[in-house]
């Protein structure tokens, strides 16, 4: 088959896949570092040994999570130059800054702090092992906003211009550019949504101890905790992907288009779901409200917007095809995310109802197994959101925004290193998938040790603080 001779379409399958597998691990380290500091902040207002055993079981679930992350990230960035040197030779003198101070400062802090978590519960005050929770978490946050800084510099270009020789983004301000159009409603929203899939595993974890009737009181405290932080983070949601929405209405406007299937200029409607007839360049569905993404967007029900096919035509855009855009790959995955986030708000809705009202769920067994598997929704919806961002902008991989400077862009194809042969992406992938697989049983096991431990209280924590 031509997909696996083609050395583009395999890297960025090869990337898609290790970005995607990276991504698990992510959302729980900066959704469970919170969970922790709570935990944490908790016990050093209460100095109780059982709120003391909450944050060690929650240390040692984010830790092996956190190692894992770490390694699955490295093998990302080892890939921009190896796979895409000659995106990195383009975008070298933007990423180089964003990238070492996600290193030097972010990693830095949250490494540091996570070792006096490890070993200095009993050798630093209380108030400094707090602080050092949520610095922790704090570091991870910050990590996340060089990362994005980084993406969404890909997404909106800023601050840079072409070198005079074409091969290369320069950059000119480099406040501009880590401050580019979309990366405050990028990462509020990112960020958002991690802290959904944190809260939604502290869920998970207390129905799990609610169904085998084994550390109740924990149980109940961490349900409470994660119920009211994703009930929080649920109507923050709302305003983070309104404002996500709307940058890329004024930025992507080709990436709107295949969000919402639009072939020709009009003011958009809002689907529920449909399917895309590529051939036919039309939206195949009974239920939509005419103009109700031009209301999302803008406020009114008749703001028009370009379509694929004038946006083709165009000379900033002139490199897009509709005829072979993933169209509805794109239409599929950002409603899916759509769909999930009601299902995510339904969940945690009935979490925090019944666990507030005098902790009915201690008795109700099926909404124990709805809010065991509940943590799958926030995973998908995240994962399908990136296939939206990423998917959404090809065929650039830098992409010709709306404001971003003239001649700053990358096609995808262009971006793939010339020396790296499609069998040798073969290879690799197929080991990727083997240690990769290793790691998630490894983890697996590892995570469901601790989760059949529990919280267990030490003795030798009778004597902090005395």
């Amino acid at each position: 088959m031509d997909i696996f001779t083609d050395a583009a379409f395999l890297a960025r399958l090869q990337f898609a896949c290790t970005a995607a597998y990276h991504f698990i691990f992510v959302p729980l380290t900066i959704g469970l570092g919170l969970i922790l500091a709570i935990n944490e902040t908790r016990y050093y207002r209460s100095r109780n040994e059982a709120d003391a055993a909450a944050t060690k079981f929650w240390v040692k679930i984010f830790t092996a999570t956190f190692v894992v992350g770490v390694a699955t990230g490295i093998t990302m960035e080892f890939s921009f130059g190896t796979n895409w040197a000659d995106y990195s030779r383009f975008v070298g003198d933007i990423f180089g800054a964003p990238l070492a101070a996600e290193a030097l400062f972010a990693f830095f802090l949250e490494s540091v702090f996570l070792g006096v978590l490890l070993f200095g519960r009993n050798r630093v005050s209380p108030k400094f092992y707090m602080v050092s929770a949520w610095l922790v978490w704090f570091g991870s946050c910050l990590s996340a906003l060089w990362i994005l800084i980084a993406n969404s510099w890909m997404q909106t270009p800023a601050g840079a211009e072409l070198a005079a020789d074409g091969s290369k983004a320069v950059i000119t301000d480099f406040f501009a550019a880590a401050l580019n159009p979309s990366l405050m409603a990028r990462y509020s929203h990112t960020v958002v949504a991690l802290l959904i899939v944190g809260a939604f595993v502290a869920m998970a974890v207390a129905a799990w101890y609610l169904l085998k009737g084994k550390h109740a009181d924990f149980a109940m405290k961490t349900m409470k905790i994660g119920a009211v932080v994703g009930i929080v983070t649920t109507v923050v949601m709302l305003g983070t992907a309104h404002s996500s929405a709307v940058v890329v209405s004024e930025e992507q406007p080709t990436k709107l288009a295949m969000m919402e299937g639009m072939y020709e200029s009009e003011a958009p409607a809002l689907y529920l779901f449909g399917w895309v007839d590529e051939e036919a360049q039309e939206v195949i569905t009974p239920f939509y409200i005419p103009g109700g993404t031009s209301f999302l967007a803008t406020g009114t029900w008749d703001a028009e917007f370009q379509g694929l096919n004038d946006l083709a035509k165009s000379e900033k855009y002139g490199d897009f095809d509709p005829s072979t855009a993933p169209v509805n790959f794109v239409f599929q995955t950002y409603h899916l995310m759509v769909a999930l986030f009601g299902l995510i708000a339904i969940t945690v809705f009935l979490a925090l109802f019944f666990t507030l009202r005098g902790g009915k769920i201690k008795n109700m067994k099926w909404l124990q197994r709805l809010i065991l598997i509940s943590p799958v929704f926030p995973m998908l919806a995240i994962q399908a959101g990136w296939f939206t961002a990423e998917v959404g902008r090809q065929p650039w991989v830098v992409y010709p925004s709306a404001t971003g400077p003239d001649g700053v862009s990358l096609l995808t194809n262009e971006g793939v290193s010339q020396s790296v042969s499609s069998v040798e992406l073969l290879i690799t992938m197929v080991l990727f998938l083997v240690v990769y697989t290793f790691l998630m049983v490894a983890w697996a096991r590892v995570l469901g040790r601790f989760i059949k431990e529990g919280p267990v209280v030490e003795p030798a924590l009778k004597k902090e603080g005395e």
